[in-house]
């Protein structure tokens, strides 16, 4: 459990810099340039998140579990995850209706999918890793929507066109997932 924690506290306080120290991000980045940024960014997310795996993988050996979940949660787990990949895909295609309402899709999407996952799994092991991309996606999300009050940042009106694109991807990558990557790296069947 503590190498879980570890990967844990490493890959999402990387990911927490500008949640709570904006200011001294920016200062580092003025001070070191973007790319050596970029570079310790990387290489301190990449470590958290070998670190994240790892432990998870000995962690969920232990199977007590914390609550038994009812089985119409995991119907409401897919749907969740299935609005969390459409989001995902909304992140990256351009002129979409989730990015010009939502604004932050990927945030949002993190949060779906931690939430579908502590619905619909049980162990101690779970809590701390859902739960914590959880917490961080909703502390994510109050800090970028601050910041864009703050600069005034507008987003673009959204498409037909790359609404369907961007609910297409997502479905199809879902699928993908959800049929046969889910099973081959994680090594549980999400329908079966």
């Amino acid at each position: 459990m503590a190498i879980l924690i570890l990967g844990l506290v490493i890959f999402l306080g990387v990911h927490s810099i500008r949640i709570f120290a904006d200011d001294w991000r920016s200062a580092q980045i003025g001070k070191h340039g973007e790319l050596a940024w970029k570079i310790g960014y990387a290489v301190l997310s990449i470590a958290g998140f070998v670190l994240l795996l790892r432990g998870f993988g000995q962690a969920r050996l232990d199977t007590t579990a914390l609550w038994n979940p009812p089985a119409a949660l995991r119907h409401l787990s897919a749907l969740l995850i299935l609005a969390a990949f459409v989001l995902l895909a909304a992140t990256y295609v351009p002129r979409n209706s989730f990015k010009a309402r939502l604004h932050h899709p990927m945030v949002i999407g993190v949060a779906l999918w931690a939430l579908a996952h502590l619905l619909a799994n049980r162990t101690l092991a779970d809590a701390l890793l859902f739960g914590g991309f959880l917490a961080w996606s909703v502390a994510s999300l109050m800090a970028a929507r601050r910041r864009d009050r703050i600069a005034g940042t507008r987003y673009p009106a959204g498409a037909m066109g790359g609404t369907l694109a961007a609910v297409a991807i997502g479905i199809v990558a879902w699928a993908a997932f959800a049929f046969w990557l889910h099973e081959r790296w994680i090594g549980v069947r999400p329908f079966g």
